[in-house]
């Protein structure tokens, strides 16, 4: 998967990063709903120990209390990144079970790349696979080129942290 946003002031999301923001947004929408799985609840509960475990100054919580916010996500997957937690396969294998149990579970959770109030000069997202919708953008003001190709709808795979590496 390729995501590529370019914004005002010129960041991108890793996609490993991208993947584990949307997992923890996906496993925090479902859980608050009452019909959430215990599947669910259960990879959710994994995927931010794990967090907890290795990444302890990553607080997830803002996102929790908005799993529709950009900016929550955003802000999450900046610290993600900083912390290293982009290179992490076995993050990257907590966020697929948790994807997957939603998948599952929860199907109308799921979407692949979801984007809000986006601000920018150009936007590229190429090879998408998500188990849900494929691509989703709300309210976006976009100056220049969009390019959107290579998504695939209903199909989920965790990615390879390292084939997504340029």
């Amino acid at each position: 998967m390729t995501i590529t946003a370019v914004a005002k002031e010129d960041r991108r999301m890793d996609p490993v990063t991208a993947v584990v923001v949307s997992a923890l947004a996906a496993g925090a929408a479902a859980g608050m709903k009452d019909t959430a799985t215990q599947a669910v609840k259960d990879a959710y509960s994994e995927l931010k120990k794990l967090i907890s475990h290795k990444y302890g100054d990553v607080d997830v919580t803002a996102l929790e209390r908005r799993p529709d916010s950009a900016h929550k996500k955003e802000s999450l997957a900046e610290d993600l990144e900083d912390a290293g937690a982009d290179k992490d396969p076995e993050l990257v294998a907590a966020a697929a079970a948790v994807l997957q149990a939603v998948e599952r579970h929860a199907p109308h959770v799921v979407i692949g790349v979801d984007v809000k109030d986006l601000v920018a000069t150009a936007l590229e997202v190429v090879d998408v696979k998500s188990s849900g919708d494929g691509v989703r953008i709300e309210n976006g003001s976009i100056a220049g080129d969009v390019r959107i190709h290579g998504v695939q709808a209903g199909i989920l795979a965790p990615p390879d942290p390292d084939s997504t590496r340029s």
